[in-house]
């Protein structure tokens, strides 16, 4: 049996966790006044935010995809830019372009709205690939090459995309490059029938429209206290046996009866990242194996692809990583 330390990380002060920790919960709070029952979908885009990676939000229409990252984006007192995906959206219109401008006779660079902290890209699969692309390198490299130019993004930068599954005429499916790029799929459901009626008791009182305001929310953090809160998140323990057990997790997806294909070494790279944002979110120092256990789904459910046959009888991906994941060793430590 192993045994592991679980004193505090020698990079991180007690100071620096307590204020970390206070940060989280404030979010948290100001997050819960407009999004009602969503506590688990709220937590998991902390932890991509936090981890420093992107989120793919899968949901039908009305159960607040977009408010979750307006919200996100008004507690958050950087840039926020949101772009509506539709067929005839080019790439320039995300990244920026060249432009010549008369009066001074040179060319300027236009920059595009993915010059931001926070991007939502609301229904991406409703642009061709070629446009989807051109989130490709700003996602991964964190830079935007314009004219042979290179731009460095902002810190932090992040990417929230949000996707309809259900309606597919005019939608294109992102490439299987691009999803793996987004650390986590976070699955938005309908809410509990007591969280339904608090949340029309919210939109019909006192309100005109039938959308949450965001405007109770207060900025409660800056874009430096995300870049710090992104690198305690990394220095957070993690004991070798977690690391292994995460990679033998995202191994075993390539050879499980039920998947056609399985995920890849970034995946094992997300999981290990997230489940440190998780441990955060918890409060504790060092990452458990519970803490890549619970991050599984969401970094994998996007990074994997049932066989035909399983598809047929009817077998859903959460469905068969729940199965992998008991049948994959845990450590305990």
């Amino acid at each position: 049996m192993n045994t592991y330390d679980t004193t505090e990380s020698p990079h991180i002060s007690d100071e620096q966790f307590d204020k970390a920790n206070m940060l989280v919960s404030t979010i948290r709070e100001q997050i819960n006044q407009v999004l009602v029952g969503q506590a688990d979908i709220i937590d998991q885009v902390l932890v991509a935010l936090f981890a420093s990676g992107h989120v793919l939000i899968e949901g039908v229409p009305g159960l607040g995809k977009t408010l979750l990252v307006k919200a996100l984006a008004k507690c958050f007192s950087g840039e926020f830019s949101r772009i509506q995906f539709t067929p005839d959206l080019m790439p320039s219109d995300v990244t920026g372009h060249a432009m010549y401008d008369m009066k001074t006779e040179q060319f300027k660079i236009r920059k595009g709205p993915a010059f931001t902290n926070l991007l939502l890209a609301d229904e991406i699969n409703r642009a061709p690939a070629k446009t989807q692309a051109a989130l490709l390198e700003v996602m991964q490299e964190k830079q935007i090459t314009i004219e042979g130019k290179a731009f460095i993004a902002h810190a932090p930068f992040m990417v929230l995309a949000t996707q309809n599954p259900i309606e597919q005429e005019g939608t294109y499916p992102l490439p299987e490059a691009e999803l793996d790029r987004f650390m986590i799929k976070v699955l938005i459901d309908y809410p509990q029938a007591d969280e339904e009626i608090l949340l029309v008791k919210q939109v019909t009182t006192g309100q005109v429209q039938d959308n949450l305001n965001v405007e109770a929310i207060d900025p409660v953090i800056k874009a430096h206290q995300v870049v710090e809160l992104q690198a305690l998140t990394a220095a957070l323990d993690v004991d070798d046996s977690v690391f292994e057990y995460a990679v033998n997790i995202a191994r075993a997806t390539r050879e499980w009866r039920t998947f056609s294909f399985g995920a890849g070494p970034r995946a094992s790279i997300a999981l290990i990242r997230a489940a440190r944002a998780h441990a955060l979110l918890k409060g504790n120092h060092f990452v458990t194996p519970d803490d890549v256990k619970s991050m599984a789904v969401p970094v994998l459910r996007h990074r994997v692809s049932l066989t035909a046959e399983m598809e047929i009888e009817g077998m859903q991906i959460d469905q068969a990583l729940l199965q992998l994941l008991d049948e994959v060793e845990a450590p305990r430590l």
